[in-house]
């Protein structure tokens, strides 16, 4: 689940699991495999980062060691 702020400021949670692609134009609307829609404050970009971080988490990775990069 990762944080997203709506257009009237409020806060909600969304399934990461759930979003299937997320698009500026030019605001960022994220699009879930349901067919619902929500358009968020936040950029593309950040929203890649918070579901990046929530899979890592969500996998029991070191965030610390993800986000240093491939050791091999």
């Amino acid at each position: 689940m990762i944080k997203v702020t709506k257009l009237n400021n409020d806060e909600i949670v969304v399934n990461a699991e759930l979003i299937e692609f997320v698009e500026s134009s030019p605001d960022t609307i994220i699009s879930l495999t349901n067919g619902k829609k929500i358009m968020v404050k936040e950029t593309p970009d950040e929203i890649i980062k918070r579901a990046a971080a929530y899979r890592r988490l969500a996998l029991g990775l070191d965030l610390r060691e993800a986000d240093k990069g491939e050791t091999t």
